[in-house]
């Protein structure tokens, strides 16, 4: 496997001490075996449990090389992603959840795809380890939001992804719950990155509890799917509408 130039992995993390030593400790010694320069950061959405000690610790062993972004409270997973995208200096930009529920080791794959002409590789699951509910949840938005935005991302929510700083910076997200994911997939495939998908293992969580399936985040996530769709999709058919009636307008009067 061809090494990458410099590699920035982060996570962002809410009350996830219990998972973060071995995430951590994991995405080093792949990011070394990946790039000839690695960066580790971890986004703490305003834990409250022992995540800032924990990263304290972390950050006196791994030293400047582990970077940690502390929200003074719970933002929303979106503001997580997007303060890890700020913060992030590398050529490849990668990013996993900190609840240890995807293999870090997997991330060889996705930088093995990494060539001429792709611009982001994106993981999908090869099966969801969750309880049923969350699977048929899972399912249902998964295909709604890939037919009200016809995206071609097979895995909307599979979290492990990997993406050219390059085109990060044209991007402008605005969205700080998990409805993120849905805003920087529809993006990136409109400013025409090009997209290769990897199959990545699911892991059972080991500590502590989801917070997407929790109702005010289902809630705060659906209202800001609707919100997406009216601003990227509906208000923009309506522009092009506009815009295609006035060159027909223009077309007439000069004929």
């Amino acid at each position: 496997m061809q090494r990458a130039r410099g590699l920035s992995i982060f996570f962002p993390a809410y009350n996830d001490a219990r998972s973060l030593p071995g995430l951590v400790e994991k995405a080093f010694a792949v990011g070394q075996d990946c790039a000839e320069q690695v960066e580790v950061i971890v986004v703490d959405d305003g834990s409250q449990d022992d995540t800032p000690r924990v990263l304290e610790e972390l950050q006196r062993r791994y030293g400047p090389a582990l970077r940690v972004i502390r929200h003074p409270a719970n933002l929303g997973y979106g503001a997580a992603l997007t303060s890890g995208f700020r913060a992030a200096t590398k050529e490849l930009v990668f990013y996993t959840d900190g609840d240890g529920q995807y293999d870090v080791g997997e991330l060889r794959k996705l930088v093995e795809q990494v060539g001429p002409g792709v611009d982001w590789v994106n993981g999908y699951k090869i099966s969801r380890s969750d309880p049923w509910y969350r699977l048929l949840i899972g399912r249902l938005y998964n295909f709604a939001v890939r037919r009200l935005f016809s995206l071609k991302l097979r895995d909307v929510d599979c979290d492990f992804r990997l993406i050219h700083r390059r085109v990060l910076g044209s991007l402008q997200l605005s969205t700080s719950s998990g409805a993120i994911c849905v805003e920087l997939a529809y993006q990136l495939q409109a400013a025409g990155a090009n997209l290769v998908e990897v199959p990545v293992h699911h892991y059972p969580r080991l500590y502590g509890r989801s917070q997407f399936f929790r109702l005010p985040h289902l809630w705060r996530t659906v209202v800001d799917v609707v919100r997406l769709f009216i601003n990227l999709v509906l208000v923009r058919k309506d522009l092009a509408r506009r815009a295609l009636l006035v060159r027909v307008a223009h077309g007439k009067h000069h004929g």
